[in-house]
């Protein structure tokens, strides 16, 4: 259970935020060079920032989303109607683990999602229609390329620390290897240096029940209806990866849903069958379909076993110079406690500074997005011992 208390969980704005956008690679010479060999431009990066940057640029902390997060991360609002808060409103804002008090706080849409930067559903400047399956397979190593190029328009050449959980914890590794010297620190939460099989056959049914909907149309779906009910699926399975078995049994058990017997049709009976319906229908809403799939097959690319070329993850944290923090969770089925061990272990081989910590939380995966005192504090200490141990 959550170790917060109500007067935690208060919620405490940013204030009034603005989504930006960058706009890079409009010249063919300046194209962004995929991990597949392909060039893509021009490439919009949104991206929203919270606190200020110090005068040295040296209090830099970038926040990296999981799969179906966006750069609305903090519990700011966009308009005085704007009644949606961020996805980590329980972390990032004055006074929180990521204190914006005292760091500048950047979080930006990544490469192939829907949350404003570039991605399938963005206009083709070949064709002038949305890209659909024309759009690039892309990797995590790109969308790190794509913040890095952020962060240079920003004028910020070293980051205090990189944050991350689920596949937003890939891409703080990532940061790690691919601009060792640009990374004070790294968190890495609830995360794994490569799928396990188990990981990417969840991925590809999901992948499968999109494009197994009729109105997918191979991608190129955006002049008519969406295909909904399969993207509905797809969140549907994820969604369960996401939770634990003791977190259902204690929300839903076996109850039934309005009813006090079977309904004997096929209607959904059971609490639990309602709320996967309701997740995969708030999904729809708010997310595409083409984009499910290109980050998906984005996280089920990242392997640190062989990144870059080399034989093994010790091999490549050799070029790490960040401090780590890494966390897991007791209940997370989907990275599991032992995949942080095979991490913290290629980190100490190294001989990196790394401090690691297994969270009780019986909520699954998601852990890391709910309220957690202590993980809050982790965090929070791990900033402030990088902030007197750096030499930014």
């Amino acid at each position: 259970m959550s170790e917060y208390s109500a007067r935690d969980v208060e919620a405490v704005s940013v204030g009034l935020v603005r989504k930006h956008f960058y706009l890079f690679a409009e010249n063919p010479e300046e194209a962004l060079v995929l991990e597949s060999g392909v060039k893509i431009g021009p490439v919009t990066v949104a991206y929203e920032t919270y606190g200020e940057l110090a005068p040295g640029r040296d209090n830099a902390v970038l926040v990296l989303h999981a799969l179906s997060g966006d750069c609305h991360v903090a519990a700011g609002y966009h308009d005085q109607t704007d009644t949606i808060p961020g996805w980590w409103e329980n972390m990032v804002g004055p006074g929180k683990g990521i204190d914006t008090d005292r760091y500048f706080v950047i979080c930006a849409s990544i490469l192939g999602s829907c949350g404003g930067t570039t991605g399938p559903g963005a206009t083709n400047p070949a064709t002038g229609k949305p890209y659909g399956l024309d759009f690039p397979v892309v990797t995590v190593g790109d969308m790190v390329m794509t913040q890095q190029r952020l962060l240079t328009h920003l004028g910020i050449t070293r980051l205090l620390a990189v944050i991350g959980g689920s596949l937003g914890g890939m891409q703080a590794l990532e940061w790690s290897l691919r601009y060792p010297d640009q990374v004070a620190g790294v968190v890495a939460l609830a995360t794994t240096m490569r799928h396990s099989p188990l990981a990417i056959a969840f991925n590809e049914i999901a992948r499968q029940a999109i494009m197994a909907d009729p109105n997918w149309r191979q991608g190129h779906y955006y002049d008519g209806p969406k295909p909904a009910t399969g993207l509905a699926v797809a969140r549907m399975i994820g969604h369960v990866t996401y939770l634990s078995d003791e977190a259902l049994r204690r929300k839903f058990g076996r109850r039934l849903q309005g009813k006090d017997k079977f309904s004997f049709q096929f209607n959904g009976d059971f609490q639990v069958e309602s709320y996967l319906r309701h997740q995969g229908t708030k999904f729809v809403a708010r997310f595409d379909a083409n984009s499910f799939l290109y980050v998906t097959k984005a996280a089920d690319y990242f392997d640190l076993e062989h990144w870059g070329g080399k034989g093994s993850a010790v091999e490549a944290f050799a070029a790490a110079q960040a401090l780590f923090l890494v966390v897991s969770f007791t209940s997370d089925w989907l990275y599991p406690t032992y995949q942080s061990r095979e991490l913290i272990r290629a980190l100490k081989k190294n001989g990196r500074d790394v401090s690691f910590c297994e969270l009780k939380a019986d909520c699954g995966h998601d852990a890391f997005l709910l309220p957690n005192r202590r993980l809050s504090r982790l965090i929070a200490n791990f900033l402030e011992r990088i902030q007197r141990e750096s030499q930014i």
